[in-house]
């Protein structure tokens, strides 16, 4: 048994250390552990080939990535800052906790794809986010941004994880059924979705408690910022 192709896992790790795109660091580690492995350069580029082609669909997902970039680049970000300052009422603590329902929601009826971070919170939520926080505090620090954008998506983390599991036919829950499947456990996917419903009421209960527990941190920060210039 020869360890040479465990280099290709070496220079993942190298790649990733000194901050290399991340995509040519993946294709030169599978090329080298291929080589490594006794194939030849066209074998392991057929055989990386075949894998896309084979898997083409998980692809398709990155085709929204360009469009997002011409809607940022068009203001897409500013059109949303515009939209959540002229809403009354609109403070950051609500509008993440109608996001995280929202997002919850969607997932536990398996749409999982229609929140996420590339298409929803960097150019929509974060942005509106930050707009309804200065609306309300004044000019953010680089610091108050900054948690602002982490609590944006730390919101779509909470929201997907555990609202998808309450769709029966996601992957975690059939992966759950089969361990306790193989443990003599019987149970259907229905089963187990019901009980994760209980974990994400009481997930959207605290993460919903701890953004509008920010937003009141803000709040008191603000009032005592002329204090501390004084």
């Amino acid at each position: 048994m020869s360890y040479w192709p465990l280099i290709g896992i070496a220079l993942v790790v190298l790649g990733f250390v000194l901050r290399l795109n991340p995509l040519l660091v993946v294709a030169a580690s599978a090329i080298v552990t291929g080589c490594l492995g006794g194939l030849d350069l066209v074998e392991v580029i057929a055989a990386l080939g075949k894998a896309f082609n084979d898997n083409r669909y998980i692809s398709v997902t990155w085709i929204v990535l360009p469009v997002i970039g011409l809607l940022e680049r068009y203001g897409l970000q500013q059109r949303a800052r515009a939209l959540i300052a002229s809403v009354r009422g609109a403070t950051m603590g609500r509008l993440l906790v109608l996001y995280l329902g929202l997002r919850q929601l969607t997932a536990a009826l398996g749409m999982k794809d229609i929140g996420g971070h590339p298409q929803a919170v960097r150019p929509l939520v974060a942005p509106m986010a930050e707009a309804a926080a200065e609306r309300r505090h004044g000019k953010l620090s680089p610091n108050e941004r900054d948690r602002v954008r982490a609590m944006a998506a730390a919101t779509d983390n909470v929201g997907l994880f555990f609202g998808e599991d309450i769709f029966f036919a996601i992957a975690s829950i059939l992966l759950i059924q089969g361990v306790f499947e193989a443990q003599g456990y019987p149970l259907a996917p229905l089963q187990l979705s019901v009980w994760a419903i209980p974990s994400a009421i009481c997930a959207f209960l605290i993460h919903g408690g701890r953004l509008l527990a920010f937003d009141r941190s803000l709040a008191r920060r603000r009032a005592r910022l002329p204090e501390s210039h004084a």
